[in-house]
């Protein structure tokens, strides 16, 4: 398991090994969240990467056609 320090300034250093195991690069945005007392960051992804991802999905009986607006 990796572990980091946090600065006086309140910054951390995310290690090398996941930097290159999630492809994260400079000045990438992260979402920080809280929940429990576990702090959780997630990349923010560009909509173009999320390209195909919901392929072969089934479209029908998704919601009634009545309540498209």
């Amino acid at each position: 398991m990796a572990t980091t320090t946090i600065s006086p300034n309140f910054q951390i250093v995310i290690p090398k090994e996941i930097r290159d195991k999630l492809g994260l690069r400079s000045k990438q945005r992260l979402h920080v969240m809280e929940k429990s007392g576990v702090i959780t960051l997630v990349p923010e992804l560009p909509l173009v990467s999320l390209k195909g991802a919901l392929k072969g999905m089934s479209t029908t009986d998704v919601r009634e056609k009545k309540g498209r607006s």
